[in-house]
């Protein structure tokens, strides 16, 4: 069931941010290209092998840096980044002392995908700081950069300290809600 539905339900927002007018070509490239790697993360996951996880990891990971970089480029700094940002360190020292007793091997890993995913949600806080374009995007974004941390939270939860249905229960949604807003923000900026 899994196999044929988690990547059919992710490609539906690949298709999303396909359908949307781009008003800034260059952001919505960035983004279908997580967009796309976060599918690939998907597929990766459906399986319980070590590797596949590794693999998944990887796709993620480098789905953020797509998000971070259009982000970046197209946001704005202010002073609420540097707000932003001690919240996010703050944030990211919880959840890893958290994690780190059950860890083990994957310690290295973890770190620097929490570090390239709180980076990923960064970039979106310059994006809302971009107080020209229209408010309710910018919020999509934020948004959906926030709901997608909470929801590798729990994909966390899963792998590393209880393996869990509430997981997937709460996490599916948040991560679902998460990619969706950023393929329905590219429309409206």
């Amino acid at each position: 069931m899994k196999l044929g539905s988690k990547p059919l339900i992710s490609a539906l927002f690949i298709l999303a941010a396909s359908l949307q007018a781009w008003p800034h070509p260059s952001l919505a490239h960035w983004v279908l290209a997580g967009l796309i790697l976060s599918w690939i993360g998907d597929v990766c996951l459906i399986f319980s092998s070590r590797k596949l996880f590794l693999a998944g990891l990887v796709a993620f990971l480098l789905g953020h840096l797509c998000y971070a970089a259009g982000f970046y480029a197209h946001g704005v700094f202010n002073s609420w980044m540097v707000v932003g940002w001690v919240v996010l360190l703050v944030a990211g020292a919880v959840v890893f002392r958290w994690l780190q007793p059950h860890l083990g091997s994957m310690t290295g890993p973890v770190i620097g995908y929490m570090v390239v995913i709180s980076v990923m949600v960064g970039g979106a806080l310059s994006v809302y700081a971009h107080a020209q374009w229209p408010q309710i995007p910018r919020c999509m974004m934020l948004t959906g950069a926030i709901l997608f941390y909470l929801s590798d939270i729990m994909v966390a939860r899963d792998q590393f300290v209880v393996s869990a249905f509430v997981n997937r229960l709460v996490g599916l949604p948040l991560y679902y809600a998460a990619q969706f807003l950023f393929a329905y923000a590219l429309g409206r900026l």
